[in-house]
C-alpha cells in the first residue's frame, strides 16, 4: 500500500455497500459522482485491490471490497471516537456536560462513552478534563465537574458512586528482565520488596497497587506522571511496573513488554462514576452514566 487510505473514501465505500451505487453514495456524502468515483479509484490504487464492480445498473462490492468495508467500519468507529473525545478535551470546562476522568479511563474508555452519548444526543457538548483519581474527586466536590470517573480504591465519603466497569492491573517487565523468562510465578513478597516504576501520588493505579501490596512496599524506583512515561521507562529496562491491562495490551501483544504472573495477589479493580452525595445528577450526566454502565 503506497498511502494511508482517506477517510472520505472509506465512507464512500460503506455507502456503496449499503446504497448500491457510487452516485447514491456520493449524494449521501454531499459530493459529485465524478469526485466520488475518483476518491474510490484512488482508494483501490492505494490498497492495490479492486473493491467495486461497476455496471450500467449500479455498483456492487467485490469479495475483497466486502472485507475492506467490514474493516473500514471499525476504523471509522475508532476515528469518530477520537474526534468526539478530542472535541471534549478542546471544550474543557466550557462544555454543557463537564466531565473529569482519571488517565486510564480517559485514554481507553471515555472516547467510546462520549461517542455513544453524543450519537444519541448530537447537540450535547462534553468538556473533558483528565487528572488522577484524587484530583478528579476534588474537581467533582468543588463543583468544577458535573461527574467524575475514577480508578482508585478510596472514595471521599462526600461522594456517591456507581461501578461502571472492571479492570485488572498487570505486572509487566522488559523482555530482557530476569522475570520475563522465569518459569515460576513471582511471589507476592518478592514483588513487595522490589522497587517499581510507579505513577504519581494520587493515581488510581498506584493507589490500587499499594492497597493490594500493603504499606511495606519498597521505595519506588521511578515516579512518573503518565502511563506512557511509565511504559517507556520499563521498555528501556528501568524495572518492573504495575499498570492497567488496558494500558499495556498493545505492548504485550507486540512483545515489547512481558506480562508476569504473580502468586498470592488479586489485582482486579472496579472503575466508578462519582458525584456529590445527596445531589441529583443532571440529565446529561445520566446520559453519559448510561453509556458507561454498559461496561458493567
Amino acid at each position: 500500500m503506497s498511502a494511508t487510505p482517506d477517510v472520505t473514501a472509506l465512507r464512500l465505500l460503506i455507502g456503496i455497500a449499503s446504497l448500491g451505487s457510487v452516485g447514491a453514495a456520493a449524494r449521501q456524502a454531499g459530493m459529485s459522482q465524478p469526485a466520488a468515483s475518483k476518491r474510490v479509484v484512488r482508494l483501490e490504487r492505494d490498497l492495490g485491490l479492486t473493491l467495486v464492480l461497476r455496471s450500467a445498473t449500479g455498483s456492487s462490492l467485490t469479495t475483497e471490497g466486502q472485507v475492506v468495508v467490514d474493516w473500514a467500519r471499525k476504523v471509522l468507529d475508532a476515528y469518530d471516537h477520537l474526534l468526539g473525545a478530542a472535541g471534549s478535551l478542546r471544550n474543557g470546562v466550557n462544555g454543557d456536560l463537564r466531565v473529569a476522568a482519571s488517565m486510564t479511563i480517559a485514554e481507553h474508555l471515555m472516547p467510546r462513552w462520549i461517542f455513544e452519548t453524543r450519537r444519541a444526543h448530537p447537540r450535547l457538548h462534553v468538556g473533558l478534563e483528565v487528572a488522577n483519581s484524587a484530583q478528579v474527586q476534588e474537581r467533582v466536590l468543588a463543583g468544577s465537574s458535573d461527574i467524575g470517573f475514577v480508578e482508585g480504591p478510596h472514595l471521599d465519603p462526600q461522594l456517591q458512586s456507581k461501578v461502571v466497569a472492571t479492570d485488572r492491573l498487570v505486572v509487566v517487565v522488559a523482555p530482557e528482565h530476569p522475570w520475563a523468562t522465569r518459569r515460576r510465578a513471582v511471589r507476592r513478597e518478592e514483588l513487595v520488596n522490589t522497587p517499581l516504576v510507579v505513577r504519581e501520588s494520587g493515581s488510581g493505579t498506584r493507589l490500587t497497587a499499594e492497597n493490594v501490596l500493603g504499606s511495606r512496599c519498597a521505595e519506588p524506583l521511578l515516579e512518573l506522571g503518565s502511563n506512557e512515561a511509565v511504559k517507556g521507562a520499563v521498555v528501556a529496562g528501568a524495572g518492573p511496573c504495575i499498570l492497567s491491562g488496558l494500558a499495556v495490551d498493545a505492548e504485550v501483544a507486540q512483545k515489547r513488554l512481558i506480562a508476569v504472573t504473580v502468586r498470592g495477589i488479586d489485582l482486579t479493580r472496579r472503575l466508578r462514576a462519582v458525584w456529590p452525595r445527596g445531589a441529583e445528577l443532571g440529565e446529561p450526566s445520566r446520559w453519559l452514566l448510561d453509556a458507561a454502565s454498559v461496561e458493567s
